[in-house]
């Protein structure tokens, strides 16, 4: 049977083996986005030099994906600096001179078009008629009003009704329309209107949120989540500039690319993590040279565990390499982690956890960017919103494959042109983004065009020159876009997803809090004064970590809250190390 290479310190390696004997901890991180690389810049800033960083993919930065396009940058992936007041991505890029480029213009003060606040959103229906300017203000006013109270049922411990379903979506769509049906001053017209601007709105909104719809996000957590102040920016350099400024004080030899994980085998104290507990996986019998001379199925030299060391923790490779460690930092998606929970730990996750895995929500939000050879719309405008007039009156933001369109809530406008071009940013989300991951580039821009032409009533709009998409919901190392309290969860379930395994209740390192443990104990399974006794029962604590967007209970969602997440995990081991370090051993 083919055999997995195992990682251990190797007799030919003699630096591996002298941390070992000075209790230097392996930590392995699983991920090299903003989570995974600011967990390991943290710990290898503070001393840790046993550190490894596995990534599944051919590079580095995870839902980052900077894509330059002759002199534009386009963002695939994060885009936005959310808020500038405290915000560690903003103080990277300032300190960097990232947003020397960017203007005023580039910052986003509204909630709909996120590019350019120069202009106005352009509010077409599917007549081919644009909503008057007031009717979209009047709306927008309304909109804004009932979407504040959403943030008020937990910020002021408010109750839900019944009625709400505990559903942003639901309580907002019952909320306006009753108020626009009883708005005494407008007529039947513009009323209809209004109630399609609904749906055109949670769509957006939806897309935000990275929902299917916005009635699966919860009404009574939806105000935990909190917005950092000032203004939104951009780096027109690219976001990939945060990830490579992350990553320049990371050693090569830390960052392994290609290198997917299968199996994270933790609390393997008890057992030889080269004994049954892991099995090989491969197909067939192999008759592997081992290139020191060895015999198929039997064990390298120089690449097993130490007699009298025993590791809590095995990353178990794709590639069939076993890599052991003292603790291993977990920063994949969420959506991974639904998919994947079951066989991706062994022994398996503890119920609550995987009960907060599965209450969570984690959806899909795609963007469409067209380039055109001239723009059709004018220098007023900086976005197309589509408001189908037919569903004034619809309960339901989910539509049958074949319309997976009428999922576009609309087109911003890329600003400045001088920078990007004539290039116009879709978004879509849900199951129907997922359609549209399916489709080939050419069927995505024709029915593109089609619908343009349609709201803006023009049908010589010509074909876009160029297409770039996004395809996060169903690329297997994410599974979607970023994580939204779903309805029947609250931010006690981002707690849960965070926190550390085992869960030793007699140590608080579980909690996040120092150890007051001695070092002979506490690294007993390294240190060769005491070697760990088995049979004591001793469970080295924090094994498994997790980091990554999905576990901040505050900024989900978002690229500050993944790199602050990965900060928080980096600095429970430091803390647990911490008399290690100062002792200089």
């Amino acid at each position: 049977m083919q055999s997995c290479e195992s990682s251990g310190d190797s007799a030919d390696d003699p630096l591996s083996r002298g941390l070992r004997r000075r209790g230097q901890p392996r930590v392995v991180v699983i991920g090299a986005g903003l989570a995974g690389l600011a967990a390991a810049k943290a710990l290898l800033e503070q001393g840790f030099t046993d550190v490894t960083v596995l990534e599944a993919s051919s590079h580095i930065g995870g839902r980052v994906q900077s894509v330059k396009l002759g002199h534009a940058t386009f963002e695939l992936g994060a885009t936005w600096i959310h808020g500038s007041h405290g915000n560690p991505i903003y103080h990277l890029a300032e300190a960097n001179g990232l947003l020397e480029e960017t203007t005023d213009g580039e910052r986003s003060v509204g909630r709909i078009s996120l590019y350019s606040k120069n202009g106005v959103a352009c509010y077409l229906t599917n007549h081919g008629h644009r909503i008057p300017k007031d009717v979209v203000e009047e709306f927008s006013d309304l909109y804004n009003e009932v979407y504040n109270l959403t943030q008020e049922f937990f910020r002021h411990d408010k109750p839900v009704n019944a009625e709400s379903q505990n559903s942003v979506g639901v309580f907002t769509r019952e909320e306006v329309r009753n108020r626009i049906r009883d708005d005494p001053d407008d007529p039947e017209a513009t009323k209809r209107l209004k109630l399609a601007m609904i749906q055109q709105y949670l769509k957006v909104e939806s897309c935000e949120s990275s929902s299917h719809s916005m009635d699966e996000v919860s009404l009574s957590a939806f105000g935990e989540w909190t917005e950092i102040p000032g203004a939104h920016h951009i780096i027109p350099s690219g976001f990939m500039r945060i990830v490579e400024l992350l990553a320049e004080g990371i050693p090569a030899h830390v960052i392994q690319l290609g290198k997917p994980v299968r199996c994270v085998h933790w609390d393997q104290a008890s057992a030889r993590p080269r004994g049954p507990e892991i099995e090989p996986r491969g197909e067939g019998d192999h008759n592997q040279d081992t290139g020191e001379g060895g015999q198929a199925g039997e064990e390298p030299p120089g690449s097993r565990w130490d007699e009298e060391e025993q590791w809590p923790v095995v990353v178990e490779c794709e590639d069939c390499e076993l890599i052991p460690a003292d603790h291993v930092i977990v920063t994949v998606s969420l959506g991974v982690l639904k998919r994947q929970y079951t066989s991706f730990f062994r022994p398996g996750l503890p119920t609550e956890k995987v009960a907060a895995i599965h209450r969570l929500g984690i959806g899909t939000t795609d963007k469409i960017f067209l380039e055109f050879e001239e723009p059709f719309w004018g220098p007023e405008c900086n976005s197309l919103q589509f408001v189908w007039e037919d569903e004034a009156e619809s309960r339901t933001l989910t539509y049958p494959p074949e319309l997976w369109y009428r999922k576009i809530c609309g087109f911003d406008v890329l600003y400045p042109p001088e920078r990007y071009g004539h290039v116009l940013s879709g978004w879509i989300c849900g199951e129907e983004a997922l359609v549209m991951e399916k489709c080939d580039d050419e069927a995505v821009a024709e029915i593109c065009t089609e619908m343009l032409r349609q709201f803006t009533g023009n049908p010589n709009i010509p074909k876009p020159r160029r297409i770039l998409r996004s395809a996060w919901g169903s690329n297997p190392y994410f599974r979607g876009s970023y994580s939204y309290t779903q309805v029947g969860s609250s931010g006690a379930d981002v707690e849960k997803l965070a926190k550390p395994l085992p869960y030793t209740e007699s140590s608080k390192t579980a909690h996040g809090s120092s150890t007051k443990q001695q070092p002979g104990h506490l690294f007993s399974s390294k240190c060769p004064e005491q070697p760990l006794d088995a049979n004591r029962g001793s469970v080295k604590p924090m094994q498994v970590l997790f980091s990554g967007e999905a576990t901040h209970r505050k900024y989900y969602s978002t690229t500050h809250g993944a790199l602050l997440s990965g900060q928080r995990e980096a600095a429970r081991l430091i803390e647990m190390y911490r008399d290690l370090f100062q002792q200089g051993t």
